[in-house]
């Protein structure tokens, strides 16, 4: 089982596409997407990475670091990255780990402790629960996880709309209700009170129901 919410998640030192990082450090003050592939040169993969690239910009805009791995070795990598952009028309700069011995992976339970030996003679259908996206917060803490299967794409649209919700709702103890977008009315959560609602929120809010109390988006 994959690293739950609210725990926090390992440090540790890797090589990657941009040199050797020891996570904490690198990461700093910043939230941080790590998503996990299985193997290089894999179709949907391959499909997933340079649109990550793509969204680059707006992961900067909210504080946020992109960090990929894929379990082969760093060399396979920059081989792969040629292949990604000439078929998605963009090209990761932000980090890939080379997690060829399986240590980052067993580190964030994707594969069990005693997975013996390295990425070598690996097939990806070996290491398909290596496909895991974490959000990890400034205090680097699991905020949120998906996992996905080898043969379904991940929506990184969704992942930067979840972004954004976990970030309002760590800023403004609200809750953000079902396909929520930026800009949209939010929830009190019913751990907050109408009398603390009252002071946080004087313009007041519609009640649907006791537990269901609506407001505008705080800013």
């Amino acid at each position: 089982m994959s690293l739950q919410i609210n725990e926090v998640a390992p440090d540790f030192e890797a090589e990657t596409t941009q040199g050797k990082i020891r996570f904490y450090e690198w990461a700093g003050d910043s939230w941080v997407i790590l998503f996990s592939h299985p193997k290089d040169f894999t179709p949907v993969c391959t499909t997933e990475l340079g649109y990550l690239a793509k969204l680059e910009g707006e992961f900067q805009k909210r504080n946020t670091k992109i960090l990929g791995l894929s379990v082969d070795k760093v060399s396979d990598h920059e081989k792969w990255i040629l292949d990604i952009e000439e078929t998605q028309g963009a090209r990761p700069h932000y980090p890939i780990i080379g997690d060829f011995d399986l240590k980052v992976a067993k580190l964030y339970r994707m594969l069990p402790a005693d997975t013996p030996g390295t990425a070598e003679g690996r097939t990806s259908a070996d290491n398909a629960t290596v496909r895991t996206v974490y959000v990890i917060g400034p205090d680097k803490k699991i905020k949120a996880t998906i996992a996905y299967p080898m043969s379904s794409g991940r929506n990184f649209d969704e992942i930067l709309r979840l972004l954004d919700s976990l970030q309002l709702t760590a800023k403004h103890n609200v809750a953000t209700p079902v396909n929520w977008r930026p800009g949209e009315d939010v929830i009190i959560p019913p751990s907050v009170s109408d009398e603390e609602a009252r002071k946080k929120y004087p313009q007041g809010w519609r009640t649907l129901k006791s537990y269901l109390r609506v407001i505008s988006q705080p800013s």
